[in-house]
């Protein structure tokens, strides 16, 4: 995940921080102000707001003796549309191992020789297993019911329930009532 969007959050882990975002989205605040509305000490709110400036959200003009803290509700909503972007929620987990969960069925539902201890019935599991098995045949390749059923016997004795399920999933293409396979 990338540290603008880590510190975006930490930033807005705080409670109080909402609230004086809230707040400064109705109006212009002074830390004095803030700071009796939240029943919090006068250097704590500044404490906060100095968080909220560091990632643009808050600025300070001076009015008389005070300094008045707004929102900069355009910066916010810009951040945010720019934070939950597709290529940074994709980037937020590019480090995450997507086959993980695949891994982890197979693993169980494979012995040592290869060969399936059972075909499983939940479906979720049943995918990871057939994502593992399609890998057997050679993309855009056609094979032959037999040829298919040869490759499948590898695998477990029901090659037919294994065959169907590839299809019915579109990992393999089928072709007549039992002509060509082929994986695309």
């Amino acid at each position: 995940m990338s540290d603008e969007v880590i510190s975006f959050f930490k930033v807005f882990a705080d409670a109080n921080r909402l609230k004086i975002v809230g707040l400064l989205a109705q109006q212009p605040y002074s830390v004095e102000e803030l700071a009796a509305l939240l029943d919090l000490k006068p250097s704590t709110v500044s404490h906060h707001l100095s968080k909220l400036a560091q990632i643009g959200l808050v600025s300070a003009r001076t009015e008389s003796y005070y300094n008045v803290y707004q929102l900069d509700e355009k910066a916010l909503e810009l951040k945010s549309r720019d934070l939950f972007s597709q290529e940074n929620l994709a980037a937020s987990v590019a480090d995450v191992d997507a086959g993980a969960y695949d891994n982890k069925v197979v693993k169980d539902f494979v012995r040592k020789d290869g060969s399936l201890k059972t075909i499983p019935a939940q479906r979720k599991k049943l995918e990871a297993v057939l994502r593992h098995v399609v890998k057997a045949f050679e993309l855009n390749k056609r094979y032959s019911e037999k040829k298919v059923n040869e490759i499948l016997s590898r695998y477990h004795e029901d090659t037919a329930s294994l065959r169907r399920e590839l299809v019915g999933y579109g990992l393999m293409k089928r072709e007549g009532g039992g002509g060509e396979y082929w994986r695309e």
